[in-house]
């Protein structure tokens, strides 16, 4: 007998029937607002050329590290399930053995945000009404099949169905953003943006990064060997993502430290950073001014500042020289935020017309140092819970502990981060619900009044997030 697929429509909704009665009602006046995608890793290419999707493993597998990592854990081999493959490279049997091998294993995810996910994306967006298990796989995979055959579940059908108003991707300073450009001149209406990533200019650790930065030079037409010509070529490029719609800066550094050095104490660390003679304190050094040297260049040109710091970015080395980076061997690591902000917070922290949001791997700085901090500077303000805290609890956790420092309007809602396309509208939908939850509490402890509840989970969804990201 096979088990039937639906979601709950009190999924996620408080016990207590008085609360969650609320919660219903918090959630019903948000629901079917916009999406607004601030920050995520979904590639442009989708919707610039608005090509099928090949099949459903290329689509639900392939880019979905939540989903590969998982199986990695249990044993099954990344090789496997595909990884490091291309459609081209894929026959559409061995397609249809990698879902067949997922689909066998989909018990691990019992409990996961990834199974929520999942699970509404099989209901919602395709329809079907039976939980995936190894004998439903073949009816799965050809009805998504046949389903991205279609005109409906093309990218941008499914963009503009998904009720997205903004989606962002993420690109380095060296990337054209040829996508972008044919997106704005295709005239489809969808609003998909840019944000710069400058970590394979900035962070002399991460590969290839002599050549990178010779690189800008060449695109920006300046000498990056000279430190004033080098931020002169990271502006210019910042400039080039501006003018294509791009709002904000992301910073994807191993921890938040930042630092005010001299001109000639930098010229030092980028002439031993191009000769990739640094140690790695010296290296952490580079990293932290040029976190200085971002925020300074957001006061000229308006784009927001985000800081994701704490990971350990592909600690499995085996996995990392065989596929490369971002295959769900990042791991999370104590993260401090007092001092090493101090540097540029000194220079910047009372700008009102700055603004810097940061990320946070490590739960323990919420109440300790992250609330507070974004509590007082003016500049500050306070991401959602990220990557592995994508989850209701982790929603809940960082609501709990944040509110009573920070308050609610020192944070920005919610974003996906995803390179998952199928998974934003499950992944707001999430957020949507915790929210409602959170705020049905505040109102039956007295705390707040319903209709300011009503307020804050509109501005919790979709207003905070497009003042902080400038949209």
């Amino acid at each position: 007998m096979t088990d039937h697929l639906q979601l709950h429509d009190d999924r996620l909704f408080p016990a207590e029937s008085a609360t969650r009665q609320i919660a219903r009602e918090l959630y019903a006046s948000v629901a079917d607002l916009p999406v607004i995608s601030p920050h995520g890793h979904t590639d442009p290419s989708w919707f610039a050329d608005n090509a099928p999707f090949p099949d459903p493993t290329e689509l639900l597998i392939i880019p979905d590290h939540y989903v590969f990592r998982m199986l990695y854990s249990q044993g099954v081999s990344l090789e496997s399930l595909g990884i490091g493959t291309t459609p081209r490279e894929r026959s559409p049997q061995e397609s249809r053995r990698i879902w067949t091998l997922f689909a066998k294993h989909y018990h691990l995810f019992r409990g996961t945000p990834s199974r929520m996910w999942l699970d509404y994306v099989f209901e919602k967006v395709f329809g079907l009404q039976v939980v995936l298990t190894a004998s439903t796989a073949g009816q799965y995979y050809d009805h998504i099949d046949d389903c991205l055959k279609s005109e409906e579940f093309r990218p941008r059908a499914l963009f503009e169905r998904f009720n997205i108003e903004l989606l962002a991707t993420t690109e380095s300073p060296l990337d054209p953003l040829a996508s972008h450009d044919a997106i704005q001149e295709s005239g489809w209406s969808g609003r998909v943006i840019s944000a710069y990533r400058p970590d394979p200019v900035v962070d002399p650790e991460f590969d290839g990064f002599t050549a990178n930065v010779g690189q800008l030079g060449e695109l920006s037409g300046e000498n990056t060997a000279t430190w004033s010509g080098y931020l002169r070529a990271l502006a210019n490029r910042r400039a080039y993502f501006s003018k294509r719609g791009a709002t904000s800066t992301d910073h994807g550094h191993a921890t938040a430290q930042t630092a005010d050095l001299s001109t000639s104490e930098c010229q030092a660390l980028l002439d031993k950073a191009l000769k990739q003679q640094m140690t790695a304190q010296e290296a952490e050094l580079f990293r932290a001014q040029i976190l200085t040297e971002m925020a300074a260049m957001s006061l000229d040109d308006g784009l927001v500042m985000q800081l994701h710091p704490g990971s350990f970015r592909n600690h499995n080395r085996s996995v990392f020289e065989q596929f490369g980076r971002d295959k769900g061997a990042d791991i999370p690591v104590r993260t401090e935020y007092v001092r090493a902000l101090k540097p540029l917070l000194d220079k910047f922290g009372n700008r009102a017309d700055f603004t810097l949001i940061l990320f946070t791997l490590d739960e323990s700085t919420y109440s300790r140092e992250l609330a507070p901090l974004a509590g007082h500077y003016p500049c500050l303000r306070l991401g959602p819970a990220w990557w592995f805290h994508d989850s209701p609890e982790g929603m809940r956790r960082f609501r709990e502990l944040t509110t009573e420092t920070a308050g609610l309007y020192n944070t920005v809602g919610f974003n996906d981060d995803t390179r998952a396309f199928t998974s934003i509208p499950a992944r707001h939908d999430v957020a949507r619900r915790m929210d409602a939850a959170f705020l049905a509490r505040l109102v039956v402890e007295h705390r707040i009044q319903e209709a300011e509840a009503h307020e804050l989970i509109r501005s919790l969804t979709y207003d905070l997030v497009k003042s902080a990201y400038k949209l």
